[in-house]
């Protein structure tokens, strides 16, 4: 069983967190964020540390106990240092480009194909073939990151297509010589 919404959240140097009803905002060196979070929560902050308490032990209070713990860790966390998710792209004549604040990728189809980042993220492309998208809203470079990778998920065979830093990918086995209608 998970005790992740009974651990506190540091509140570092630097940032304000502000809770008005269920409304928590955060401000921080990078920006500010601003959540609507479950009302049945309790919110509370005690000696620089954010307190998340559920009213009872029923599964979905403890299942939003721990949520909400999380998605205010990952705001303080967000104001602070950011988010990055990195993506890689594998094959031949698979690139990317930055074009002004737009994303060009040339991906195997008949054009290249030019995506616009949501608003609050930002991207860099260090090489023809490496994509990094960076954002302090954890949902959102995450959400950036599936649209891209979703332009051409990689495949089992070859493994072509764009994954995620650090994702394997499960690689299945061609189709085996043989003579065709060969009997036994």
């Amino acid at each position: 069983m998970s005790r992740i919404g009974k651990r506190p959240i540091g509140i570092p140097s630097g940032v304000d967190f502000k809770i008005e009803g269920n409304v928590a905002t955060v401000k921080g060196p990078k920006g500010t964020l601003t959540r609507e979070l479950h009302s049945l929560m309790n919110i509370a902050v005690v000696d620089s540390q954010i307190i998340v308490t559920r009213p009872n032990d029923e599964p979905f209070s403890r299942s939003l106990h721990g949520l909400t713990r999380t998605l205010i860790a990952n705001m303080v966390e967000g104001v602070t240092n950011g988010f990055t998710k990195g993506l890689d792209m594998v094959g031949v004549g698979y690139r990317a480009a930055k074009k002004g604040n737009k994303l060009a990728l040339t991906v195997g189809k008949s054009h290249p194909v030019e995506l616009t980042p949501f608003e609050g993220i930002d991207f860099d492309v260090p090489a023809p073939n490496k994509i990094l998208i960076k954002g302090m809203d954890k949902e959102l470079v995450g959400a950036f990151a599936a649209v891209v990778r979703s332009e051409r998920p990689p495949e089992p065979y070859k493994g072509k297509g764009i994954r995620y830093e650090g994702e394997v990918v499960r690689r299945k086995v061609g189709k085996t010589g043989g003579k065709k209608g060969a009997k036994k």
